[in-house]
């Protein structure tokens, strides 16, 4: 059966080269390398964060190697003042937006404080319910439709949250009433151990926006400037009134799925694996940059060094805050907690006491 083609975006091939000008971002050499260093130092974050759950330091952790461009590109075209729901292995783009990076390593632990996000940080934290943040982002967009506030609320899933009935309702809803959304799939080819063949037959994932009635588009996710410049102008044109789109981010996560166990070698083809690690967005990037005499080695060896360090100091401060205890969790659910809280705190702070 034949498929509504939707646009498919690319600026740069695996070798750094522009292969469309058109849609070429406008931004500054400062900028540029602000991308580039951001990627250099969530690729150190990664790689740390990987050790620190083997260690036994972090909880949870979904590994982010290889969708750095998907991640970073995506945010840094948005403003503080728009709202991001994450998925769970979308830490970056929340650190990127405003969560302190202590606090993250806090909510792996499962801590209450990793969740409480200071003012002025437009975040939820991420979610693990698979899919649960398209329809609160739908709900966020409401609230700046109604009030009349150029906001926007930006959203992420996988490949795999494309086949909740959340991923259907949330969009629909936000089709339907022309809210400020921008939906983002980051298509890493695998829900877990699923490939995406087994998962629908369309064609591809940006289509789906068609049922919505709202615009879909497809862009390379290991090219940071095509992800940028597609979220731009979702962004914009929500923020403009013209409603929401659905980006498919086409992308990989070198690592597995989570730290809890996942084996990508039992899904995943070494021929596959290799084939995209062609595609690096780092590499990518890093191309590019320096056929423009953008980015050196030195720059490089500082934005590893920066990353070293924040994430030292993460940590340090994570590691001396003080411990959840039953009777804080229980204080921290409600401003007025009613009366059978009142006496399970007062239950658990006895017996924490003695």
């Amino acid at each position: 059966m034949e498929t509504k083609p939707v646009p498919h975006i690319q600026v740069l091939d695996e070798q750094g080269k522009v292969v469309d000008s058109d849609w070429m971002p406008q931004l500054s050499d400062a900028q540029l390398r602000e991308l580039m260093q951001r990627m250099v130092f969530t690729r150190v974050w990664d790689q740390r964060a990987v050790k620190l759950t083997r260690q036994g330091r972090l909880g949870f952790y979904a590994p982010v190697a290889g969708q750095e461009a998907s991640m970073i590109g995506s945010e840094f075209a948005t403003k503080k003042e728009d709202f991001i729901l994450p998925a769970y292995r979308d830490v970056p783009q929340a650190v990127w937006h405003g969560w302190p990076m202590y606090q993250a390593f806090l909510y792996s632990r499962g801590h209450q404080h990793g969740g409480e996000m200071p003012q002025g940080v437009n975040i939820i934290p991420p979610q693990i319910i698979i899919g649960a943040q398209i329809v609160q982002a739908s709900g966020v967009a409401m609230a700046f439709k109604l009030r009349n506030e150029p906001r926007v609320a930006i959203t992420y899933t996988g490949d795999g949250g494309t086949s909740q009935g959340d991923f259907y309702e949330g969009m629909n809803f936000a089709g339907a009433f022309g809210l400020p959304a921008v939906f983002i799939v980051q298509n890493n080819q695998f829900a877990i151990s699923v490939p995406v063949r087994l998962q629908t037959a369309a064609e591809t994932l940006a289509q789906k926006a068609i049922a919505a009635g709202i615009p879909g588009v497809q862009v390379d996710g290991m090219d940071v400037l095509a992800v940028y410049a597609a979220t731009q102008h979702a962004v914009e044109r929500a923020r403009e009134g013209d409603g929401p789109t659905l980006i498919e981010s086409l992308t990989f996560r070198f690592g597995p799925h989570t730290m809890s166990g996942d084996d990508p070698t039992r899904y995943r083809t070494k021929d596959l694996e290799e084939e995209w690690a062609q595609k690096d967005p780092l590499v990518r990037f890093r191309k590019y940059l320096e056929s423009r005499d953008l980015w050196t080695e030195n720059d490089e060896e500082n934005a590893i060094e920066e990353a070293k360090t924040a994430v030292n100091d993460a940590l340090k401060k994570a590691d001396e805050y003080p411990k959840m205890t039953i009777p804080g969790l229980i204080d921290s659910m409600f401003a007025e907690l009613p009366g059978d809280l009142v006496r399970q705190r007062e239950e658990f702070a006895g017996k924490e006491a003695k």
